[in-house]
């Protein structure tokens, strides 16, 4: 395996040897992969592939059952207190935007930094403001999020979860919940995170995505990586057989 995109990057999440079992299914099979600070790596592959695992270990949404997941240099903690500081490190978008239904838009991308992070009101509010204007929901600011569409209930998702100031976003198919019309204006807000380099592990199955923001591609099947590369790379001279069936499929819709 090689670390394309690590090349000349500091290593920020480590999986080494990682194994994981639902019962008898062993969805995730010596996971080996180093993510470098500032890397965009798009994980791509049949559905139950183990993709979604692979994203949810890393926050410890999913435990493991062998191996090990470091955060800069940290073993993921298991529980209690430290658990709790290390996903305030790590945000996490996920296909249901899982906002709270009682509090305003600006309260919900407030509330972390208030609760967790222990900033005064007024930091986190103008925070807060100028994170949901970035992502294009300024105006909607005092709205509940039954009052947004899904596109821009997923954009202030995104919002909320780097008012926390991450170190690393996930995102588990970000995009698979939303209307097609609303599915670029999610990307488009990626894509700006990734340029403006903060460093980004998503599982989607939007291959324009992929080729346009991802520094590097890790397929995966059957619980394994199969190959991994850059987009280019990836796209346009596949390597396993795996992959190229994969892509055959997809591509020519």
């Amino acid at each position: 395996m090689t670390d394309v995109g690590t090349v000349g990057r500091e290593p920020l999440v480590a999986l080494d040897h990682v194994d994981k079992w639902f019962g008898q299914l062993h969805v995730l099979q010596d996971i080996n992969l180093v993510i470098g600070r500032g890397e965009v790596v798009v994980v791509i592959g049949p559905s139950g592939s183990g993709k979604s695992t692979l994203c949810r270990a890393i926050n410890r949404l999913e435990t493991i059952d062998k191996g090990t997941i470091a955060l800069d240099g940290q073993p993921l903690p298991q529980e209690g207190k430290a658990l709790a500081q290390l996903r305030a490190e790590v945000g996490m978008v996920f296909q249901s935007f899982n906002l709270f239904a009682h509090k305003t838009i600006l309260e919900n991308v407030m509330l972390g930094p208030v609760k967790v992070r222990k900033q005064p009101k007024a930091d986190a509010e103008k925070r807060a403001r100028e994170l949901l204007d970035r992502v294009g929901v300024g105006h909607q600011a005092e709205k509940y999020p039954a009052q947004l569409s899904g596109g821009q209930q997923q954009r202030v998702a995104i919002a909320r979860a780097l008012a926390m100031e991450p170190k690393v976003m996930l995102f588990d198919e970000p995009t698979s919940a939303l209307d097609p019309e609303m599915i670029k204006e999610v990307l488009d807000v990626m894509v700006d995170l990734a340029r403006g380099g903060m460093t980004m592990v998503v599982v989607t199955h939007e291959m324009g995505f992929a080729r346009t923001a991802g520094d590097r591609v890790v397929f995966m099947a059957d619980g394994r990586i199969v190959e991994e590369n850059t987009p280019e790379e990836f796209f346009d001279n596949p390597r396993s057989e795996r992959a190229k069936d994969f892509l055959s499929k997809i591509l020519k819709h």
